[in-house]
């Protein structure tokens, strides 16, 4: 059968937008199935990576080339590889992707999964919720028990004055931000404090404790409407080498429960510095813990519930509060107010004149979060406060660690379940290669042993074309459509 010939070239010079215009010839274009299956392959992420390239299967002991890819072949030139950034403000098709792998990490950890066994559902758990002091009144939606604010108005839940202090002279915004810069570390203060009052109430030594037991937890950061961040966490017990060994008889529920509050009550981290003198950091007074109940359906809080709740904020910034969602400080000195001159002397850099911060005078924020930002770039310059970096981390109110974490053997990794995805994906690739005419591997080798890739990538930049960006659109809506379908018909079910 002869070669279908080539569609002939359509004049588009009428057509004035240049997306539509590239989209149009794309799909001219014989090969327009490559443009849109590659970009369907990036998940519709809004922000790829465009690489240049060649990739090569080869059979190790013939030589001979089993799959081959080169992007001087393809429609666009290029290879698109998702950003896998985790803010669902940034990508939401990447961020979804993580909120996934955060839920199964989680859920391994509370009924079992991804290489945890289910005994783990038996042992002791807790939902622990762990907030920050008050700083100064803000508005709200209830007042002592009341459905309004304590300054008489009745907010709606989505009213821009939530969080908001009632007298912003008043707050205390060097309290506020100094909270976030810590939070990680009264964190870790806390973990310390808990494996004692878990010793302690089992009338034990902390060696003793450690030899018969384990505390897991698993935790995720989420900001409040005020710009303050508190932690919601899965505290379990385990033995001592971890999911694998259920606790001792004495290690109850009850046990964790009460030592998660002594631990949430006594434990504080000090400041001091020249400038502020010493301040103590502790946790608020709403303390919130809930024993995890067994899946029977009986129970409020499941393991579905808790994993579901901390993925969706697993994705979250501090622009739930009105803050944004990138760095605030001089790109073009790095936030040091220095550069270089091309002699080689030191002179303050121009862009920001010589302050390391990005004006914020353009930038459309509400009052509040705006003073949160002066605040730590004003921290920024104490010496005492140097190793903190707060006006590289002013975008996020001083918040500089991770949004989720875990201990060590709480359950499964991400690197694991992204290694687990990678792994699915190259036996799915190796069942299309051709291995006739090759020796076969015999039952003790797979064919990673008897294959190897070569490969040489080049970075070209961000981003989508033009019309790529509309092929985009169209994949992010349809994995919208299909994710409302799946959500409403689990609602019926």
């Amino acid at each position: 059968m002869p070669a279908p010939e080539p569609r002939p070239a359509a004049d588009l010079g009428h057509v004035k937008s240049p997306a539509l215009r590239e989209l149009l010839t794309h799909l001219h274009h014989e090969r327009f199935d490559q443009v849109r299956n590659q970009v369907r392959a990036a998940r519709g992420c809004t922000n790829p990576i465009r690489l240049a390239g060649y990739t090569e299967t080869v059979h190790a002991r013939t030589g001979r080339i089993l799959h081959s890819f080169n992007t001087a072949d393809h429609a666009t030139g290029g290879l698109l590889v998702a950003c896998n950034n985790r803010r669902a403000s940034r990508c939401p098709s990447c961020s979804r992707t993580y909120a996934g792998d955060t839920y199964q990490l989680i859920k391994a950890g509370v009924a079992g999964g991804k290489n945890i066994t289910a005994q783990v559902a038996t042992h002791p758990r807790v939902f622990a919720t762990l907030t920050a002091p008050s700083f100064g009144p803000v508005h709200g939606t209830t007042w002592r028990g009341q459905p309004r604010c304590r300054c008489g108005t009745q907010h709606p839940d989505n009213a821009p004055a939530l969080g908001a202090p009632l007298d912003l002279a008043r707050y205390d915004y060097t309290g506020a931000v100094l909270f976030n810069a810590h939070a990680g570390l009264l964190w870790g203060r806390f973990t310390t404090y808990l494996r004692r009052y878990v010793a302690r109430l089992l009338d034990l030594t902390q060696k003793e404790a450690a030899e018969i037991l384990r505390v897991s937890f698993a935790k995720v950061a989420e900001f409040q409407k005020r710009g303050v961040v508190h932690y919601h966490a899965i505290i379990r017990f385990d033995g001592p080498e971890g999911s694998t060994q259920p606790p001792p008889p004495k290690a109850t529920a009850a046990v964790l429960t009460k030592a998660v509050k002594l631990a949430a009550r006594h434990a504080t981290l000090h400041v001091q510095a020249e400038q502020l003198g010493e301040r103590t950091l502790r946790w608020g007074q709403q303390i919130d813990v809930r024993q995890i109940t067994p899946d029977t359906g009986e129970g409020r809080l499941t393991a579905e519930a808790v994993a579901g709740y901390i993925a969706k904020y697993a994705t979250k910034g501090a622009e739930d509060s009105g803050a944004l969602d990138r760095p605030l400080h001089c790109r073009d000195c790095h936030g040091n107010g220095q550069t270089t001159t091309p002699a080689g002397h030191p002179a303050p850099c121009p862009t920001c004149d010589g302050n390391g911060r990005e004006p914020l005078d353009h930038l459309r924020l509400p009052a509040h979060v705006r003073q949160m930002i002066r605040t730590c770039f004003d921290l920024a310059t104490i010496p005492e406060l140097a190793a903190f970096k707060l006006h590289k981390w002013a975008h996020m109110l001083g918040f500089r660690g991770h949004f989720s974490t875990k201990s060590r053997r709480y359950s499964t990794t991400l690197g694991a379940l992204r290694e687990e995805r990678r792994a699915w994906r190259r036996a799915h690739h190796d069942d299309h290669l051709v291995l006739e005419d090759v020796e076969q591997p015999n039952d003790t080798e797979n064919l990673d042993d008897v294959t190897f890739v070569v490969s040489d990538w080049t970075f070209l930049g961000l981003g989508y074309t033009p019309g790529e960006q509309l092929i985009a659109a169209q994949v992010r809506h349809e994995q919208a459509e299909r994710q409302r379908i799946k959500s409403e018909g689990e609602l019926w079910e």
